[in-house]
């Protein structure tokens, strides 16, 4: 009499327990597996190489090498109950896809004295390893997982802010967003990486990839996996996150609705859905009522094809700011046909005719774009989308373009300002922070 009642209780219980799991191994909303619990379906085996190397390969060969190393790597990795599992051997295991910015949520478990990580657009790593291996402390394990180990010392992200590793046997969650460069990452709950720039591995004078897929580390000791999602990021969250980051300080210099606070050629620039357009066929420097001497200046900007424009940084109004201010920042559609055979120093973020910018960042046409100057002294970093594309003296600058000098350039105060060129560029969300003098 006693037994069908327990039955059923123990039944419902079961049950319960069992939606509960499959509710758990749901996606987030936003987000979609990577990893489909059952096989290495949409993954492939890779050591630690140079994706450059790799991409240089003639197609058969590389092909040829991907099968080898997948070969290698079905030998070492299974799936278990759901779980992505590795014995600590082989060939490590790579997205067949690549991602350019995106927030990954992936879980892991692993064992006394293991080491290993998650690349990030084919780049080490954010890193996973025994916090309480004495053995290691000199290199930073007590410190605990998930700082951007293979950084430079001392570069911010490559120690981990808190110690928040769970004990062995337990799953330990990470929640890892990636813009440009710039990586966060929460471990069990807890930020330990704050909106850090990773290093590219492979080239330290490099930002890093534009995009590039997501591997997972074998070093030693078994490691598990589950629940691996990911969502990508568009290109209007990616500028929102990166305008919201560190911004105490920024004042914004523009309201949106007209071009109060503005001078210089106000007449041929226009306020269109709440960013300021320069005229078609018009142009001419659009510039801030106030100077400033050392600053950081924040914007978007779209440009439509082979749209052409700049920044004037420390300009009077007068003359051309490529020459007569400290510099023209290049704005353009570099990859546009039009402009196949510029030299180096006219491309996005160049200062014109100075120093050339990194190439490869930009949203395509149309689309908005986030970037962040900086003006210290004789100094300049352009950071477009997360990624740093320019960071130069000015001041050591002895070749120009055409060899034609720029007098301005050791200017030390002016307004910051657009140069329009005839084309419709738009700017929005533009504010600046003072810096010391």
């Amino acid at each position: 009499m006693l037994r069908t009642p327990y039955l059923a209780v123990l039944a419902t219980a079961f049950l319960s327990v069992v939606s509960a799991v499959a509710v758990a191994a749901e996606p987030p909303e936003g987000f979609h597996a990577i990893f489909n619990g059952k096989d290495l379906e949409g993954w492939h085996g890779m050591p630690h190489f140079d994706p450059r190397d790799l991409a240089r390969m003639p197609e058969d060969m590389r092909k040829k090498q991907i099968e080898e190393w997948t070969a290698d790597a079905k030998q070492h990795w299974s799936v278990e109950n759901g779980e992505l599992v590795n014995d600590g051997h082989g060939a490590y295991l790579v997205t067949d896809r690549d991602y350019t910015d995106y927030e990954l949520l992936i879980d892991y478990r692993t064992v006394p004295k293991a080491d290993s990580g998650i690349y990030l657009k084919a780049n080490p790593q954010v890193q996973i390893w025994d916090f309480t291996e004495e053995a290691k402390f000199k290199l930073g394990a007590d410190k605990g997982s998930g700082g951007l180990w293979n950084n430079s010392a001392g570069a911010p992200g490559k120690d981990p802010a808190v110690l928040a590793d769970k004990a062995f046997g337990e799953w330990n969650s990470f929640r890892i967003r990636q813009i440009g460069a710039r990586t966060s990452v929460w471990l069990n709950g807890k930020m330990v990486v704050d909106n850090a720039i990773m290093e590219n591995f492979w080239d330290r004078q490099k930002p890093l990839f534009p995009s590039g897929p997501i591997c997972l580390q074998t070093h030693g000791g078994e490691i598990r996996w589950k629940n691996i999602y990911l969502r990508e990021i568009s290109a209007e969250e990616s500028a929102k996150i990166l305008g919201e980051r560190a911004a105490d300080g920024f004042v914004s210099v523009f309201n949106g609705a007209d071009l109060k606070g503005w001078a210089g050629a106000v007449d041929n620039y226009e306020v269109v859905d709440g960013a300021i357009r320069c005229r078609e066929g018009k142009g001419g420097i659009l510039h801030t009522a106030e100077e400033y001497a050392n600053f950081v200046v924040r914007l978007e900007f779209n440009t439509p094809p082979s749209g052409n424009n700049g920044l004037a940084i420390r300009t009077d109004g007068k003359g051309d700011p490529a020459y007569d201010a400290m510099c023209e920042l290049q704005v353009l559609d570099s990859e546009h046909a039009n402009y196949a055979k510029l030299d180096a120093r006219q491309y996005h973020g160049s200062a014109y005719g100075m120093v050339a910018a990194e190439r490869g960042f930009l949203r395509p046409a149309g689309q908005w774009n986030f970037q962040e100057v900086t003006v210290n002294g004789s100094s300049i970093r352009v950071e477009l989308n997360g990624n740093v594309i320019l960071n130069a003296d000015l001041a050591k600058v002895t070749e120009y373009m055409g060899g034609r000098p720029h007098p301005g350039k050791d200017r030390k105060t002016g307004c910051f300002g657009f140069a329009g060129h005839g084309d419709a560029v738009s700017f929005r969300n533009v504010s600046i922070r003072r810096l010391p003098d």
